[in-house]
Parts: C-alpha cells; sequence; structure tokens
C-alpha cells in the first residue's frame, strides 16, 4: 500500500485509513448500543403485552370457556407483529390458539415451555405464567417476528453509511487541502535534492517554510549543500592543479620510457652479476670455514697432544695457556658456525604454512628431557593460536628461546617458565607494555603475541638494544656459555616472517620475550637490510677476531 508512492499519497491514505476507522469503529459501537437496547425494549414491551393478555384469560381458563380465550387472543391482531399466541391450562394442553392471518399456518408448541422470554434467529417467543390469587391457572404463549428491528436496524445502517460517506468525503478534502502544510516542504527538500544530484549544481538552495522539525531539516540540509559546495569549488581548483602537474608529468613519463629501456637492460645484466655473487658468496663462505677450520683443528690438536703426553713436565702456566688455546680454538669454531648460520639463514627459501605453535614447543621440550634431568623445572605451555610460518625456522625460533630459559634459569632453586600467548590489546594491560614496540610498527591485523617468560638472571633494560646483535652477550661466558649468536638467529627468523620480538627483564627477577608473525606477507628483507647486516656481521667480526 505504501511501497513506492508518493509521499502525498502516502500522507492521504494514513488520513482517510485512520479516519475511516475510527467512523466504522463508532458507527460499528451505535449498532451494537441499539441492538441490545432495542432487544430489552422489545423484551418489556411483549412482557406488558403478555401480562395484560394473561390477566384478561383467568376468567376464560378458570370456567374453561374457550370461546372467551380465543376473543381475548384475537385482541392480538391489532400487533401486526405477533404471528402466533396461544393459551395452556394447568395439565399444559393447548386450550385456545391465536394465528396472524399474514404469517401463514405457523406450528404452535405442543406443550409450554420455560417462563420467561427468549430470542431466536427469527422470532421473539415468550411463555407468561396465568395466576388468579397465587395459583396458577395455565400459560400464556406469545411469538412476534423480529420485522420491527430489521425495519429500524435497516435505517440506521442507511443513516450511518451516509454518515460514513459524508465524513469520507469531508476527511478527503480537508486532508486534500492540508496535507500539503507537511509534504510542502518535503517534495521542496526533494526537488532540490533531485536539482543537486541532476545537474552536480551546489548552489541552490532548499526553500524553508516554517520554523519546525522541516524546517530545522532545511537548515541542515543548506548548510551541508554550502559545505559541498565549497569544498567542491576547492575540489575544482585542485582539479585543474592536478591536470597542469599531470600534463608536466607526461613529459617527464616520457624521459622515464627511454630510461626504463636502458635500465632494463641493465637490471637483466645485473641480476645475472647478483646470481653468480651468491654462488661466489656460498662458495666463499665455505671456503673460509674449510681454511678457518684447518688451522683451528691444529691447533686443538696439538694442544690436546701436548696436554695428554707432556702435561707433567710442563708448568701449570704454560698447561693453562695450553687449556685456553683449546678453548679459544673451540669457541672460534663455534663462532664460525654462528656466523654461518646467520648468513645461510638470509638466502634460505621461506616456507609458509598453516602451523600449531602448541605442537612445535612440544617437540622442542622433548628434545630438552635430558637437560630437565635432576632439575625443578615447571613448565607451563598455555593456549597458542595457530599461525602462518615456516616450520623449520619456527622451531628454531622456540630452540633458541626456550635454550635460552633453560640456561638462565639453571641458578634457581626452583625454574618457572610459561609459554602463551596474548591478544595485541592485551599488551597495555600488561606491566611491560611500555617496551613493546609502537602500534604502527607491529604488524596490521589481528596476529597474537606470543611470549616466554622465565625467573632466571634476566638482564639490565639498559643493554636491550644489545639482546639481538651478533655476538653480542649481556653475560660472561663463564657465568653461562654461548657465542651470543642465538637471538640474533630468533630476531632475523622473526623479521623474515614480517614480525617483530622484543623483551623486558630486571636483573634476578627474570625476562619475558615477546614475539609476533606476520598473517598477511611473507617477510623477507630488501637489498639494504641484506647489506646493513653484512655490515654488522663483518664489524662484530671484526671485534671478536
Amino acid at each position: 500500500m505504501f511501497k513506492n508512492r508518493p509521499i502525498t499519497r502516502k500522507l492521504m491514505t494514513v488520513i482517510l485509513l485512520t479516519s475511516g476507522v475510527v467512523l466504522t469503529l463508532t458507527c460499528g459501537t451505535f449498532l451494537v448500543y441499539e441492538l441490545v437496547t432495542f432487544r430489552q425494549s422489545m423484551a418489556r414491551s411483549l412482557s406488558t403485552l403478555a401480562q395484560a393478555i394473561a390477566a384478561n384469560s383467568t376468567a376464560a381458563l378458570a370456567f374453561e370457556n374457550a370461546d372467551d380465550a380465543r376473543q381475548v387472543l384475537s385482541a392480538l391482531a391489532a400487533d401486526s407483529h405477533v404471528v402466533a399466541a396461544a393459551l395452556y391450562d394447568q395439565e399444559g394442553v393447548l386450550f385456545a390458539s391465536y394465528l396472524n392471518p399474514a404469517a401463514g399456518n405457523l406450528p404452535l408448541p405442543p406443550r409450554p415451555g420455560r417462563d420467561g422470554y427468549r430470542f431466536e434467529r427469527a422470532a421473539f417467543s415468550l411463555y407468561q405464567p396465568v395466576l388468579i390469587a397465587n395459583r396458577r391457572l395455565g400459560t400464556l404463549y406469545l411469538e412476534s417476528d423480529l420485522g420491527a428491528m430489521r425495519q429500524r436496524f435497516t435505517l440506521y445502517g442507511g443513516m450511518l453509511l451516509g454518515v460514513i460517506a459524508v465524513a469520507s468525503l469531508v476527511a478527503f478534502v480537508l486532508a486534500r487541502r492540508l496535507q500539503r502544510y507537511i509534504t510542502q516542504p518535503v517534495l521542496s527538500l526533494a526537488s532540490t535534492a533531485k536539482t543537486v544530484s541532476e545537474e552536480q549544481d551546489f548552489a541552490v538552495r532548499a526553500e524553508r517554510f516554517d520554523d519546525d522539525e522541516m524546517g530545522q531539516l532545511t537548515d541542515a540540509f543548506n548548510a551541508m549543500l554550502a559545505r559541498v559546495h565549497e569544498r567542491d569549488q576547492a575540489l575544482r581548483a585542485q582539479g585543474d592543479e592536478l591536470r597542469r602537474e599531470v600534463a608536466e608529468r607526461k613529459a617527464v613519463e616520457q624521459e622515464i620510457r627511454r630510461l626504463n629501456a636502458t635500465l632494463e637492460q641493465r637490471v637483466i645484466e645485473r641480476t645475472s652479476a647478483l646470481e653468480a655473487s651468491n654462488r661466489e658468496l656460498d662458495a666463499f663462505a665455505y671456503s673460509v670455514s674449510h681454511d678457518l677450520r684447518a688451522p683451528l683443528r691444529a691447533v686443538d690438536g696439538f694442544s690436546r697432544i701436548l696436554l695428554e703426553e707432556y702435561a707433567p713436565a710442563l708448568p701449570a702456566e704454560a698447561r693453562h695457556y695450553l687449556e685456553v688455546a683449546r678453548s679459544s680454538a673451540v669457541n672460534m669454531g663455534n663462532l664460525i658456525d654462528g656466523l654461518l648460520a646467520f648468513s645461510r639463514l638470509g638466502r634460505q627459501p621461506l616456507r609458509k604454512q598453516p602451523l600449531s605453535p602448541s605442537a612445535l614447543v612440544h617437540e622442542v621440550l622433548n628434545d630438552f628431557q635430558p637437560e630437565l634431568e635432576g632439575r625443578r623445572v615447571h613448565i607451563t605451555v598455555g593456549d597458542l593460536p595457530p599461525c602462518q610460518a615456516d616450520a623449520l625456522l619456527l622451531k628454531q625460533v622456540f630452540v633458541n628461546l626456550l635454550s635460552n630459559a633453560l640456561k638462565y634459569t639453571r641458578q634457581r632453586d626452583e625454574a618457572m617458565i610459561v609459554v602463551g600467548a596474548c591478544e595485541r590489546e592485551d599488551l597495555a594491560g600488561m606491566a611491560d607494555h611500555a617496551e613493546a614496540p609502537a602500534q604502527h610498527e607491529l604488524p596490521g591485523g589481528n596476529e597474537p603475541v606470543y611470549f616466554i617468560r622465565d625467573n632466571g638472571a634476566g638482564f639490565d633494560m639498559r643493554y636491550r638494544d644489545k639482546l639481538f646483535g651478533v655476538f653480542q652477550r649481556l653475560h660472561s661466558v663463564d657465568a653461562f656459555e654461548g657465542i651470543g649468536v642465538g637471538l640474533a638467529l630468533v630476531e632475523r627468523i622473526v623479521h623474515r616472517h614480517g614480525g617483530r620480538i622484543w623483551a623486558h627483564g630486571e636483573v634476578d627477577r627474570g625476562a619475558t620475550f615477546y614475539f609476533m608473525l606476520s598473517l598477511g606477507r611473507d617477510g623477507g628483507e630488501s637489498s639494504d637490510e641484506r647489506f646493513e647486516e653484512s655490515s654488522a656481521i663483518r664489524e662484530s667480526h671484526h671485534e671478536h677476531g
């Protein structure tokens, strides 16, 4: 009824429907009231008539004079709506009767019914006792048709239909004249909006008719048009400026295309000075490893021989120097292994797949079982959400971090290690959240934050920038073994996954390492990052050489 209709028709329909429903309910209520009232009036009238006929019939019944009884009943002919009447004696036997000639041959009840009146489908019937000195002589039966009621309701129905028709016409005329006070501002506003939409003319304004809600809406609409007009003019000015810049850039693009043709050929050539360089770098790394290990093996071997065969003849100071030489050779070998592993990690292809970090953690803990024997270590592994990562590299992350946690809790009577995860929003509620990278520095999306927490030796936050440097150590080798490559490898793996890693610690209060992995990109480093890494490796190697 209302869908896709003009607002004028909708408003007219609402007014006429409301008026029609109210009139119909009013007239219906009036008809029901008249029906109830007329039935009560008819019952009182016929009861009065029955009482009079019954009083006049006492003598006829008392003396069993049927002719007098019929004469009394014949007086009912004066009422055209009484169609039948009958008198019954004390035994309920029909004594006398009357039938209205216009009603035809109606059947009379063979015996009287219960005293009182009743309305039936087409008639009104009444049983009135005939009494004399409180003694019942018989029963009077009267039956009246409902013609008077039908006539009355036909008249009332016609009148009410006329009232409804006239009222509806008046409502239609008034609604048609008065609805414009509501629809005209709406139509004007819609017309203005259509003009703006079709002609893109933001200088037009809607007419204001009154200081009501529609007036306020018109003011807001005109204010919006004013702001849009200002922005449109600004955009046109910017468009002119952009077209000028485009014209200038086209000339630049032509020059760029010319240069691209030249550069493309050079890129092809350099991509092949680069593949060869990578092969040479791998060969160089292998050669360096082989060439460095040979003298290290010699130093270690000859030192061991001297200690085994000539130790009794050597002074204590010489034996100490030989032990230092052997230890330095072993340490140098470990440094070479760490350097090669760190270098190879940058060229190793990344193979991401859906993973369960919980499964990787349990695999790592199974590998660490021999180290846990004889120690009181309590390890809690929380719910670690799945991620996309390289299985071997992510396992190496957990190996290095858990290995550090076990190593730096070795001096505790009871080591407490927790592996868990939290949402990025939860970082704000953590005590060490201030040490986390800024939100814009973290991967985009809903990546979980994984963490490994221990109650070990911890570290001084003043030196946290050195944690992930190659060959950087915050503790002495005598206190804790290691070469300072593990955390650098962890950071490199996390960065290759497009993620971030950071840590928080307190001296003798433990440490917590956090990291996130990007879900939406493959990670990896640019050539500038690889150059910075190579420089860092060379500087660290120079410091430890």
